[in-house]
């Protein structure tokens, strides 16, 4: 196979070929995001054949999820490869391309679910895992669209990591096996590392990641229960999957407009709250699931929850880059989706502990709800304090600087220090009318 060309850019191209890695991360999230939400309507299926609680079934869904985060194994090296491709490519128009890169998670959960239920009536449960498993094959395609690109911030770092190899290979070639060869080795890659994810000791990241933690423990179960749930208060099998339908295209809708919307001069700059915003009516929303019994109320629920859930999808590799840059953004989303494991991992199976233990869904979603509030409390707080933090050294820094005095000229006042040489009062002279330097 031929070796692709590295395409070279001073800054992110905002369109050309980055469209067709939007197009190729859109199809790659079909056939992962979207395949794994189907899983809860084998979930029946699955419980009913192998005469398992709901804790013990939900393991299926939840071990697909953890893998899919924690390793790059199967469907992990595809999809966050994919992701950071389109920060890679985009930076004025990045949350509009994320959103159409992040809607097909929906599309794909639109059209799936009600084929997924076909699948199982026509050729029984295992059928329908082989034909979804042909079709996700289509991976092999989306990787055919990736091309890499090098930006003006990343050129430092290839040339830092080839020195660092040249030399390391030189010194090997004259000492292969002595204990100074080693040690160079040690540092070129500490080197290398430290450089790579310095950002995980950026406090930001930090209170981020925890957010994460509490936010992907309560958005899993859903995907695993909301089909039981619908089936255990009278609704058919076809309403239910039409709920999953549902989900996925109001998913979409969200995926775009958020993205769209978040583009926009007024809003650009409150991209973290509106991901406050979006994982804390999440959060909402599960609380009010107990509730709703019926399919006419469970539409709504459907409609506000896959809204939400499709605008935070959208701005988590936005509000990461906004945090770590773009040089970072591959390893702290790698980062950031390997969170997402654990929580994926044990979620459901407590959600389904909690189902078997109390004969009803209210406690596993309840939990769910207030884990997903106090992830975007967190945010909110942590952002709070960041800001109050920064005015208190604003003034402390303004009270102890006896060097600094406050000039005005109508309402624009100008901060000129005493200590400036002749030059620069000159300059200064020039500019703010009316100044006099003694």
């Amino acid at each position: 196979m031929a070796k692709a060309k590295r395409a070279r850019s001073t800054a992110p191209p905002d369109g050309g070929w980055g469209w067709m890695i939007v197009v190729g991360c859109f199809l790659v999230t079909i056939c992962t995001r979207a395949v794994t939400r189907c899983i809860s309507i084998f979930f029946v299926e699955f419980q009913t054949y192998f005469t398992q609680d709901y804790a013990q079934t939900a393991w299926i869904h939840s071990i697909v999820d953890c893998m899919t985060m924690l390793c790059g194994l199967g469907f992990a090296l595809c999809y966050s490869p994919a992701i950071a491709m389109v920060g890679k490519y985009f930076s004025r128009r990045k949350a509009l391309a994320y959103g159409i890169a992040m809607s097909g998670s929906g599309i794909g959960t639109f059209v799936l679910a009600p084929v997924v239920q076909l699948l199982i009536e026509q050729f029984s449960w295992r059928g329908a895992l082989l034909i979804l498993g042909g079709f996700v094959l289509n991976l092999c395609v989306c990787g055919a669209l990736m091309r890499p690109i090098t930006l003006k911030e990343d050129h430092t770092t290839p040339e830092q990591n080839h020195v660092c190899r040249t030399q390391t290979r030189d010194f090997k070639r004259v000492s292969p096996c002595t204990t100074l060869t080693n040690k160079w080795v040690q540092t070129c890659l500490c080197c290398s590392l430290q450089q790579e994810y310095s950002f995980l000791l950026m406090s930001d990241f930090v209170v981020l990641a925890v957010s994460v933690l509490f936010m992907a423990y309560g958005c899993s179960p859903l995907f695993v229960y909301l089909v039981p749930y619908a089936l255990s208060v009278g609704v058919s099998h076809q309403q239910a999957a039409f709920l999953m339908s549902i989900l996925g295209v109001i998913d979409i809708i969200g995926n775009i407009t958020f993205g769209w919307l978040t583009d926009r001069r007024c809003l650009k700059n409150y991209r973290y709250v509106c991901y406050l915003f979006a994982v804390g009516l999440d959060g909402l929303c599960y609380l009010c699931l107990p509730m709703l019994q019926s399919l006419p109320l469970l539409v709504p629920f459907s409609c506000t929850f896959g809204y939400f859930d499709g605008a935070y999808v959208t701005l988590i590799p936005v509000v990461t880059a906004e945090i770590v840059g773009t040089t970072s953004l591959s390893s702290a989303l790698g980062v950031v989706y390997f969170l997402h494991a654990v929580p994926y991992l044990v979620s459901p199976p407590i959600a389904g502990w909690l189902v078997d233990a109390t004969g009803s869904y209210t406690a596993a979603f309840l939990l769910c709800g207030f884990s997903m509030i106090f992830s975007s409390v967190l945010l909110g707080f942590a952002r709070l304090v960041k800001k109050m933090r920064k005015t208190q050294l604003r003034f402390l820094a303004k009270e102890s600087d006896p060097k600094l005095q406050l000039w005005t000229n109508g309402s624009v006042a100008y901060s000129v220090a005493r200590g400036l040489d002749q030059k620069d009062e000159g300059s200064v002279a020039m500019a703010v009318p009316g100044y006099n330097p003694t």
